[in-house]
């Protein structure tokens, strides 16, 4: 069966013209797809009735099946287990803000090859990577329970299961889909990728011409101490990872994010911070601090707000500007492959 999610457009007017049927047909489909956001091809009013016939026979509009779907205490987070074709499980998350933001965190691999020791995905392993398809159909499903209740998808953001760059062309091929006005229509500074630091694909990434948001999961400000959280570090180590990063900004004009996962007693102490502060001194950056989100696979746990706030006072000293990243979901093992696992050792 051919999977429609997975065609680009030109991909799409082909295989349109090979069955016989005019090229604006295949344009019809994909505002059905990406605008309407069908569910089965009788909603396709417009198409006669023996083409929706065709697209039954051989196609698929969905290659993502929910296994299950919940929601936080407060309601203001919601995830999603989805079963792939071939039997993978990946997780996206939809986090609701006050400020009116609707934010899809969706996945771009099934597990990880990073192995990063406090990710429950890194924790798994990796199986493989997603289509373009199955990357866009997370956001378009959760733009779709949006819109069942009069709301509007927002933002996306690539941090969910898996390393994006990692699978890079998948990834900027869902980029572009998720930006065009004839696909999800997500301005690009409305979409954020999360890379751990694969450095050659960073400055790919920079020649792209792009204006998506950069995220680089940092946390820690040495190497002996990085490589230890984050095995990457010891291909690319942090010399590298900065030079490239000032290539980015450089390129793009664009300020890049540093994620620090805050771990108690660990890398929340003031000479980590100070640490931090000589790395960024002078960049075009901010930080993100995120109170670390337990996994079952390690043994950290999340830092104190006293603690916190001594390491953003540090920032500050440097002119490093800092946010704390609001913890979200806890109730519903919404960190990136949480659910995932909790799923998986239920089967066993």
């Amino acid at each position: 069966m051919i999977r429609l999610y997975d065609l680009s457009l030109e991909a799409l007017e082909s295989l349109l013209t090979e069955w016989g049927y005019p090229v604006f047909r295949a344009r019809q489909i994909w505002r059905w797809l990406y605008a309407q956001k069908a569910t089965r091809f009788d909603q396709m009013t417009n198409l006669p009735a023996d083409l929706r016939q065709q697209l039954e026979a051989q196609t698929t509009l969905s290659a993502l099946e929910p296994v299950r779907e919940l929601a936080s205490s407060d309601g203001r987070t919601v995830k999603w287990l989805f079963r792939l074709a071939d039997g993978q499980l990946i997780e996206s998350v939809l986090m609701d803000y006050a400020d009116g933001r609707r934010t899809a965190c969706i996945s771009t691999q099934a597990g990880c090859a990073m192995g990063c020791v406090f990710c429950a995905t890194g924790q798994m392993g990796f199986a493989r990577h997603l289509s373009a398809g199955e990357i866009v159909e997370q956001a378009i499903i959760l733009a779709r329970w949006l819109e069942a209740r009069q709301e509007r998808l927002s933002n996306v953001v690539l941090m969910g299961m898996g390393e994006p760059l990692h699978n890079y062309e998948a990834v900027l091929e869902g980029i572009h889909r998720l930006n065009a006005p004839e696909g999800l229509g997500i301005g690009q500074r409305h979409i954020t990728l999360s890379t751990v630091g694969l450095v050659p694909q960073i400055r790919r990434l920079a020649d792209e011409g792009l204006q998506v948001k950069l995220a680089i999961s940092l946390h820690a400000a040495s190497d002996e101490e990085r490589s230890a959280l984050l095995p990457v570090n010891r291909r690319w180590p942090l010399a590298e990872l900065m030079d490239a990063c000032r290539y980015y900004i450089d390129k793009t004009d664009r300020r890049v994010t540093f994620e620090w996962a805050l771990i108690a007693g660990e890398n929340d102490v003031p000479e980590q911070a100070h640490a931090l502060g000589r790395l960024l001194h002078g960049l075009l950056c901010h930080v993100n601090l995120i109170p670390l989100n337990p996994t079952q696979g390690y043994g950290g746990s999340a830092s104190g707000s006293e603690s916190v706030a001594r390491f953003q006072a540090v920032l500050s000293d440097y002119g490093v500007t800092s946010t704390v990243r609001v913890r979200r979901g806890i109730d519903i093992n919404a960190g990136c492959g949480q659910l995932k696992a909790e799923t998986l050792r239920g089967e066993a």
